[in-house]
């Protein structure tokens, strides 16, 4: 198996660029990534205190897939479970991060936290049920192990 290596960023820059482009329905489909999408979320926690997360990200999401030729379906598109676990995982990350320091540099170390990790959700659902149609389409309980607290 092939080990994959985040993609870090180099400035606040590009997460603004990512933040303002996930919001604005700018952002090149190829940006968007899934360090992307933790940048995204990250800049909208600390950034955007306007946008209330937990209401309003599933419709920035599903629409700027929309917006980019994509489809919010049973199959592919927006996945309610796994960016609620996303979500709940940035946040606490955050809740011990040292947030004095530059935004990109909190980014790559989130990305390189075990919540950062691309498959941090499997730790806590079985694969069947996180990629199940219920599970993109609601958020459903883990069935392994409780998100952490």
């Amino acid at each position: 198996m092939t080990e994959l290596h985040p993609r870090f960023f180099n400035s606040d820059a590009e997460i603004e660029h990512i933040g303002e482009g996930l919001v604005a329905r700018t952002l090149p489909r190829s940006e968007w990534t899934h360090e992307a999408h933790l940048a995204a979320t990250t800049y909208l926690l600390l950034k955007r205190p306007d946008i209330d997360i937990d209401k309003d990200l599933p419709g920035l999401i599903r629409r700027y897939n929309e917006s980019v030729g994509g489809v919010n379906s049973d199959t592919e598109g927006y996945h309610e479970t796994i960016t609620r676990a996303f979500l709940h995982g940035v946040r606490l990350f955050l809740s011990e991060a040292e947030l004095s320091e530059p935004l990109h540099e909190l980014v790559n170390s989130l990305l390189l936290s075990p919540t950062g990790d691309r498959d941090w959700p499997l730790r806590f659902y079985s694969p069947d049920r996180l990629f199940s149609i219920e599970a993109r389409q609601t958020f459903i309980l883990p069935d392994i192990a409780s998100l952490p607290q």
